[in-house]
């Protein structure tokens, strides 16, 4: 297995999410590892159609940064799993993780068998 192709590949998509999540939010300075929704930037108090678009939209957002940072915390789980060296190898029975698995989604903890 090459692990340095896995590395740089899940760097990247590291990279690439949080771009991502800096789009949507911050860091919550609260919570270590933890992101929330940017702050909205209303300049005008906004009527009640208004309200409701507001509403759905940061509801939508929130799922949409909850999902990146779900994906953020594999990835990053992953590239430790390279340091560790035990990348590649099937959290639940130990086995190896199949080649094409690992090349369809880099961050893969399991083989197919208990995916």
């Amino acid at each position: 297995m090459d692990t340095r192709r896995a590395r740089k590949s899940l760097e990247e998509e590291r990279s690439r999410l949080e771009s991502e999540m800096k789009s949507l939010g911050q860091p919550n300075p609260s919570v270590p590892g933890d992101w929330e929704l940017a702050p909205g930037t209303a300049e005008t108090e906004p009527d009640i159609l208004d309200q409701a678009e507001i509403a759905t939209s940061r509801e939508d957002n929130a799922a949409v940064l909850a999902d990146l940072e779900a994906r953020y915390a594999n990835v990053t789980e992953a590239l430790s799993r390279i340091e560790g060296g035990t990348y590649g190898r099937c959290e639940v029975c130990g086995a190896p993780i199949e080649e094409a698995r690992l090349a369809a989604d880099p961050s893969a903890m399991t083989c197919t068998t208990h995916r």
